[in-house]
């Protein structure tokens, strides 16, 4: 399944179901059929989404010994992260939110 997320502020995009349940997770949100990030709760998403990023920039730098499990190096090189699933995200919301325009997103 694919969610796509649109604002009236920014271009839209989609993303998988797997990948966008998890930022629903961490901006608090409950990944439905339908739904909206309001002006209102952007700063505290964008908040969210930052602290995450940078939680998992320090835990991959921070550990000499990092790799997946079950993932040879080459594997571990295209890795694709937080930051790069997440940054769509981020900045359709910070984008929405200094235009003060509604995130919404739907399957």
């Amino acid at each position: 399944m694919l969610y796509r997320f649109k604002s009236r502020a920014s271009p839209p995009f989609v993303m998988l179901e797997v990948h966008a349940r998890q930022l629903f997770d961490i901006i608090g949100k409950t990944p439905e059929r339908k739904g909206i990030v309001t002006v209102e709760q952007m700063p505290g998403a964008i908040a969210a989404l930052e602290a995450a990023m940078a939680r998992e920039h320090r835990n991959v730098h921070n550990d000499d010994d990092y790799a997946v499990e079950g993932h040879d190096e080459d594997a571990e090189k295209h890795h694709v992260g937080l930051r790069q699933r997440a940054t769509p995200l981020l900045h359709m919301l910070k984008d929405s939110l200094a235009d003060k325009k509604d995130v919404m997103w739907e399957v």
